[in-house]
């Protein structure tokens, strides 16, 4: 069994789809050629700047560099292993390989799980308390969260080419779609037949038309032996914040995840001590940064 192109597109587009729904959206991903490197932190001593860009006759060019006061970014490396005894695969080449496609689909869901936690906890620091989102029965909630998008897009300063994330967690949007103030806004009829939106809807109404979506991630709060506590990692929290699709290391987007190029969900095989099996391996590096927290608003709802 070996680790055939087919079997690395595997693991790769599985891991992938695995980061898509929160951590991504969070932290898009910076390829990297080196797994150590500089890259652009925005802070109110170091805001983002427009730099000169006209050039005198004979004159030199204003330099887009890094400099000794910038922040050093470390993919450092991860590893999952898979082990598949050789029983499991003897009946063909093709079954060996489904193996080992089957076990990349369980190590990225497993890593993207730890991947978004570790997004979601940064995030939560760099937010801090935030603010309460009034929901009274006379408070417009879509003019509330207008206000904070014009502020994290004010914080990022880079013009229309930022875009806006709006996560919620579930007793968020379940308070947010159901107030009257939301609700008032859409009419039953035309292509829907409900007077309550999607997100997708949702995002129309917002200024920017900002891209929103929701986190349903949980943890268990108990220790160990004890009943399980199980809650959702934002529950009644929503976060607003700069973000772009494709980041580099010098945008002044809210947070990043840098990897190094080409080794995202990278599978292997070695042999077992025994020699009975072979161990399915998937490597990747990976380090996530906030790189501007001005660029983030929470808000609380009860």
């Amino acid at each position: 069994m070996s680790a055939k192109p087919t079997v690395m597109a595997f693991a790769q587009g599985a891991a992938q789809r695995a980061i898509q729904p929160v951590a991504d959206f969070i932290a898009p991903s910076v390829d990297v050629g080196v797994s150590v490197g500089q890259y652009k932190v925005y802070t109110e001593k170091n805001r983002f700047r427009i730099p000169e860009t006209k050039r005198a006759v004979g004159g030199r060019a204003t330099r887009v560099a890094f400099d000794a006061s910038d922040a050093t970014f470390n993919c450092q490396p991860h590893a999952l292993d898979y082990p598949v005894d050789n029983l499991e695969r003897i009946e063909s080449e093709a079954a060996g390989e489904n193996i080992l496609n089957e076990g990349a689909q369980a190590v990225a869901e497993i890593a993207a799980l730890a991947h978004e936690k570790e997004v979601v906890d940064k995030a939560l620091v760099a937010a801090g308390s935030g603010t309460s989102l009034s929901v009274g029965a006379s408070d417009d909630v879509v003019d509330q969260l207008d206000s904070q998008i014009r502020a994290v897009l004010l914080a990022a300063k880079y013009g229309s080419l930022m875009g806006v994330g709006v996560l919620f967690g579930a007793l968020a949007w379940q308070r947010v779609k159901n107030h009257a103030s939301v609700k008032g806004r859409f009419v039953a009829g035309g292509k829907s037949q409900f007077a309550v939106p999607e997100l997708g809807d949702f995002s129309k109404l917002l200024l920017a038309a900002p891209d929103c979506r929701m986190s349903f991630m949980v943890y268990d709060d108990a220790p160990e032996g004890k009943d399980a506590d199980t809650k959702f990692i934002l529950d009644g929290t929503i976060l607003l914040f700069a973000r772009m699709a494709n980041p580099t290391r010098r945008d002044p987007s809210f947070m990043k995840t840098f990897r190094l190029m080409g080794e995202w969900m990278k599978p292997g095989v070695y042999q077992t001590e025994d020699g009975r099996g072979e161990v399915a391996k998937f490597d990747w590096s990976e380090d996530v940064k906030v790189t501007n927290a001005a660029a983030i608003k929470r808000l609380n709802v009860s």
